[in-house]
C-alpha cells in the first residue's frame, strides 16, 4: 500500500479563522441590507435609506404592507355578501376592488399621513421618503391627488359595472377618503386623540372595505354595516398596536395616542383586551343566528391570537409589535373571513 501524503500544518491557521470570521460577517451584513431594503419597500419600521429610483420612492410612501388587510376586507365583504360565485367577470371585479382599496385608496391614505406627519417621522422614522428629503413635497401632492381621483373614478366605474341605481361604491370611497384627511390633517386630525383615531383607522381596515366589497356584488344593509362596525373594535386593538413603534414622537409632539395616554403596559391590555373581547362578541352573534360551526372555528382562530400576545406583545410592546402583528394577524383576517362566509350563508 502507498503512504498517504501528510499534509503540512497551516502556518497562519488565525488567518484563516479571520478568513472565515469576515465571510459570514460579510453574507450575515449582506441579509441584513436585503431585509433592510425590502423594509423599505414595504413601508415597515427599520427599513434602510438612501433609495434613489423616484418610483421606487412612490411606492414606499404608499406603504404595500398596509394594503393587505384592505384588499382582504374586499374578499371578507364578497363572502358575506352570498352572492359571489367562480366567474371571469366576478374575479375581474374583485381584482378591479382590490385595486381600489389598496394601492389607490390605502396609498393615497398613508402618504397624506406621512405628508402631515413628517415632522413626528423626522424623529420616529427619519429613514422615510419625506423627512430624508428623498421626495421634494410638491411631487408628494401630486402623488396624493393623483391616486385619490383615480380611487374615486374607479369606485364609480365599478358602481356602473355592478348596475347600481345609487353609486354606493363611490360613496364609501369619498367617505373613506375624507376619514383619512380627517385623521391625518389639522385642525381635527383624529390621531391626536387614541380612542377616536384608533377606532377610524380600525374602521377603515375593516369597515369600508367590507362594505364595499359586499355592495360589489349584493345589497348593502345596515345589518353588515353595523356588524362591521362592531368587528372594527377588534380592529382598534390593531391600530393602537401600530401606535407602539412612535411613541417616542408622539410624546414629544403631544399627540395622545393611547401608549402616551396610559403607559406602555396598560395600553398594551387595552390593545389585547379589545382585539379579544369583540371578536368573541362576534363569535356569539354567529351562534344566535344559528351559524355555530363557524362560531366554534372562529373561537378556535382567537386562541392562537391569544397565546401570542402572552408570547410577544405583552412582555414588549415597543420590541416586539412587528413580530407579534406578523404572527398573530393571519388568524385575525381568517376570522374575519370565517365571520363573512357565516354571514353570506345566513343570508344576513
Amino acid at each position: 500500500m502507498s503512504e498517504s501524503t501528510p499534509i503540512p500544518p497551516d502556518p497562519n491557521p488565525s488567518e484563516a479563522i479571520d478568513l472565515v470570521g469576515n465571510n459570514t460577517s460579510e453574507q450575515a451584513n449582506a441579509s441584513a441590507d436585503r431585509s433592510a431594503k425590502t423594509r423599505q419597500m414595504l413601508g415597515m419600521k427599520g427599513a434602510a435609506s438612501g433609495e434613489t429610483s423616484i418610483w421606487k420612492i412612490r411606492l414606499q410612501l404608499m406603504k404595500p404592507i398596509t394594503w393587505i388587510p384592505l384588499i382582504w376586507g374586499v374578499v371578507c365583504g364578497a363572502a358575506s355578501s352570498g352572492n359571489y360565485t367562480w366567474t371571469l367577470e366576478n374575479v375581474l371585479k374583485v381584482a378591479a376592488c382590490m385595486l381600489l382599496a389598496g394601492p389607490l385608496m390605502t396609498g393615497y391614505t398613508q402618504i397624506l399621513n406621512d405628508y402631515y406627519d413628517r415632522e413626528i417621522d423626522a424623529i420616529n422614522e427619519p429613514y422615510r421618503p419625506i423627512p430624508s428629503g428623498a421626495i421634494p413635497l410638491p411631487q408628494v401632492i401630486i402623488q396624493i391627488w393623483v391616486l385619490l381621483i383615480a380611487g374615486i373614478g374607479l369606485a364609480f366605474v365599478l358602481d356602473m359595472w355592478s348596475g347600481h341605481e345609487f353609486p354606493t361604491i363611490t360613496a364609501i370611497a369619498i367617505i373613506g377618503s375624507f376619514i383619512a384627511y380627517i385623521y391625518s390633517a389639522p385642525p381635527l386630525k383624529l390621531k391626536q386623540n387614541g380612542w377616536l383615531g384608533s377606532y377610524a383607522l380600525g374602521a377603515s381596515y375593516i369597515t369600508l372595505p367590507w362594505s364595499t366589497g359586499h355592495a360589489l356584488f349584493g345589497e348593502l344593509n345596515s345589518t353588515i354595516v353595523i356588524l362591521t362596525m362592531f368587528y372594527s373594535l377588534a380592529g382598534l386593538g390593531i391600530a393602537i398596536v401600530n401606535d407602539f413603534k412612535s411613541v417616542e414622537g408622539d410624546r414629544q409632539l403631544g399627540l395622545n395616542s393611547l401608549p402616551v395616554m396610559f403607559g406602555i403596559t396598560t395600553a398594551a391590555w387595552i390593545c389585547v383586551v379589545t382585539i379579544d373581547v369583540f371578536q368573541g362578541l362576534i363569535a356569539a352573534y354567529l351562534v344566535s343566528i344559528h351559524e355555530n360551526l363557524y362560531a366554534a372555528i372562529l373561537v378556535l382562530l382567537i386562541i392562537p391570537q391569544i397565546t401570542l400576545q402572552d408570547m410577544y406583545f405583552l412582555r414588549d410592546p415597543v420590541k416586539n409589535d412587528v413580530k407579534y402583528q406578523a404572527s398573530a394577524q393571519p388568524f385575525l383576517v381568517l376570522g374575519m373571513l370565517v365571520t363573512g362566509l357565516a354571514l353570506g350563508h345566513a343570508g344576513v
